[in-house]
């Protein structure tokens, strides 16, 4: 797992430019969950990669200190968001002061930690009445084309496709899915996919060849090379 972890160092412009953000609902969702607003709130974005949520959060008015392990990330993210302040490190062993912050965020990175390390450390972070927000955004399946495509994706990678997303026991979780969508050029779309960890360990040669093949397929339905994608962001929340 750490090595897919540290894939996307290699990769973090093309990650930058071309993965997806978040609607506004999303946080809206957050706000209502939590109890409170994002605006003045003091915020840690764990996982924080080049910045996309910790970016979102500052612009909503929190107090927003990014927390990421991997160099190339790192480097990415300050010179993207040179005013929001980063500190290394990784959900098992945050570099935070104890009781200090409103709401904890992993925004597609919860799966990259240890629940037995993360939690606890989650705890000790957060004030008493602190929440715990953990979000995905994933391609909606329920549109037809995404589910073919999706489907071609595992018969490519088979296990290896996805990463395990439970949540951990012992928390009392509230969850929200929402649904979202952007229009991008085809070459967005594909180097969206390209961006992505399963893709970064494939190689280069056999990256491209599927991915090629996947631009003759839309083509046929996307002519005009803008691509409709739709999103579900699955947002789960807890006071620990």
């Amino acid at each position: 797992m750490t090595t897919r972890a540290r894939s996307f160092d290699a990769a973090a412009a093309l990650y930058h430019s071309h993965r997806p953000g978040y609607p506004d609902a999303l946080f809206d969702a957050v706000e209502e969950l939590a109890g409170r607003p994002l605006a003045g709130a003091r915020v840690a974005d764990v996982g924080a990669g080049t910045g996309i949520a910790s970016a979102l959060l500052h612009a909503r008015g929190a107090e927003v200190l990014a927390v990421e392990p991997g160099d190339g990330m790192a480097a990415e993210f300050r010179r993207a968001h040179p005013r929001i302040p980063l500190v290394r490190g990784d959900g098992d062993r945050l570099p935070l002061a104890g009781g200090a912050l409103d709401l904890l965020t992993y925004a597609q990175a919860w799966h990259w930690t240890d629940p037995a390390r993360s939690v606890p450390e989650a705890r000790r972070v957060l004030h008493p009445g602190g929440a715990l927000a953990l979000w995905w955004n994933d391609m909606d399946t329920a549109v037809p084309w995404i589910a073919a495509q999706d489907a071609r994706i595992r018969n490519l990678f088979g296990a290896d496709a996805a990463v395990f997303r439970g949540l951990p026991p012992g928390l009392d979780f509230t969850t929200r899915a929402i649904r979202w969508s952007r229009r991008v050029p085809l070459d967005a779309h594909l180097a969206n996919h390209a961006s992505h960890s399963a893709f970064l360990l494939l190689g280069a040669t056999r990256t491209r060849a599927f991915l090629d093949g996947e631009r003759a397929r839309l083509l046929a339905r996307f002519p005009d090379c803008s691509v409709e994608e739709s999103y579900v962001v699955t947002l789960s929340l807890a006071v620990p």
